[in-house]
């Protein structure tokens, strides 16, 4: 097969390693890549959230199959285009991408399907969403209705901090995204990720991980769009799963078909547990990031199988061969990130790593000048390992760090402490 895979990140650098592994896969393209990808796949200049220019290339190259990364291509119909030209492709229509578009239709979807999640209310107005915030209290979860690349979500501790997020969203600070905000309970519990495959009418689980969000270690700071992440997730026993699918997902499946819109791809279900009982945060409809990064490596070569499965409508038969393995991959990141941070500096010590099933460094934000890796984003660099326990793989992840040299950049130091 002819494999195009659409993104730049470390998910897409992690999709592109797993897919390679299958001996289904002749040539592989990832549109536009980074540097890291470079390494063992094609990369193209190509305008991703372009369904006409994607179709256009896929025909000119052959393309067998499509796999869509990140959720604005799907959100802008991409692969409904490549649906309609006849090109096989992973990943939700437009209809179906709406589950994490806009947080009031996913609101609107699990009040209908009866799915467990926080209590809301959604607003246009921020006159009318600041009196909502003080007569609710605090603290209260604020989102951009739109997509914000992971950072339309602000937990606010004050009342005051509540009012400058509704000003900053209703101000443009997150830009469309903003314009209409969704405001939440707040949640109190343990949070987990889910991840599970569609086809429009099967639903196959394909893994757990557990995401640390906040910038610092303790899980102190403002949010980020991910420092490490960690698979399986404790929290996630058989009993958690079972309630997650039962409750939340199979319902919300039957609601999205119900409407003629039925969601193919992979559904990122993002979870609070609390005295068992899971509660759903969002969805994300695309693999999470660096959640990606840690099921890739655990799930290896039967991820193409798996995602070429679900496209073509044949999950009631497919089964997900796990090992009795933890992965763990701790992010890299540019001094200052997620505020400020200067691209371009020079990362040295990446050429005298590992790289084979136990250990790989992942790029997400990086680029070749003179030679050299250089910082081409805030998040830079996913560190991963595997192994027999989970204890045993982050000890690995972080010796690769120490063998990285890059003064400009930083990262957490307590990857995957919940479960430890």
């Amino acid at each position: 097969m002819n494999i195009l895979i659409l993104g730049s990140g470390g998910r897409e650098h992690s999709l592109a390693w797993a897919v390679k592994q299958n001996p289904k896969c002749d040539r592989l393209i990832v549109a536009p890549g980074n540097a890291g990808i470079a390494e063992i796949a094609e990369c193209a200049g190509l305008d991703i959230e372009n369904g006409g220019a994607v179709v256009t290339f896929a025909d000119e190259n052959a393309i067998d199959f499509v796999i869509v990364g990140p959720e604005a291509p799907l959100a802008a119909g991409v692969a409904d285009r490549l649906r309609d030209a006849g090109i096989l492709v992973f990943g939700p229509s437009e209809a179906a991408a709406k589950l994490e578009a806009s947080k009031s239709f996913t609101k609107a979807i699990c009040d209908a399907a009866g799915a467990p999640t926080a209590a809301y209310a959604h607003f246009r107005d921020l006159d009318a969403a600041k009196a909502y915030v003080d007569a609710q209290g605090v603290p209260i979860v604020i989102k951009a209705d739109g997509l914000a690349a992971g950072k339309g979500v602000i937990i606010a501790e004050t009342l005051n901090d509540a009012h400058a997020a509704l000003n900053d969203m209703f101000g443009g600070s997150f830009g469309a995204a903003g314009a209409e905000v969704v405001i939440e309970e707040f949640m109190e519990g343990e949070e987990a990720s889910f991840f599970v495959l569609c086809d429009g009418e099967t639903v196959l689980p394909i893994g757990t991980a557990q995401d640390h969000k906040r910038v610092g270690d303790g899980d102190t700071g403002p949010n980020t769009g991910g420092m490490g992440a960690y698979s399986p997730a404790p929290v996630m026993t058989d009993a958690v799963t079972d309630a997650a699918l039962n409750e939340i997902v199979r319902p919300t499946m039957a609601e999205m078909a119900r409407r003629g819109t039925p969601y193919q791809g992979v559904l990122f279900v993002g979870l609070m547990i609390q005295n068992g009982a899971p509660r759903l945060v969002e969805y994300n409809v695309r693999f999470g990031d660096p959640e990606c990064q840690v099921l890739m490596m655990r799930l290896g070569a039967q991820a193409l199988d798996l995602m070429q499965a679900a496209t073509e409508g044949r999950l009631d038969q497919a089964r997900v061969n796990w090992a009795d393995d933890h992965a763990l991959s701790v992010v890299m990141a540019a001094q200052g990130y997620p505020g400020g941070y200067t691209k371009g500096t020079v990362i040295e010590g990446l050429d005298g790593l590992p790289e084979d099933s136990h250990h790989m460094v992942f790029h997400a934000g990086t680029a070749r000048r003179d030679g050299q890796y250089t910082a081409n984003g805030g998040r830079v660099l996913a560190v991963t390992a595997r192994a027999g326990s989970l204890a045993e793989a982050r000890d690995k992840a972080y010796q690769m760090v120490d063998q990285i040299n890059w003064p400009d950049g930083f990262c957490r130091k307590d990857i995957g402490w919940r479960a430890l």
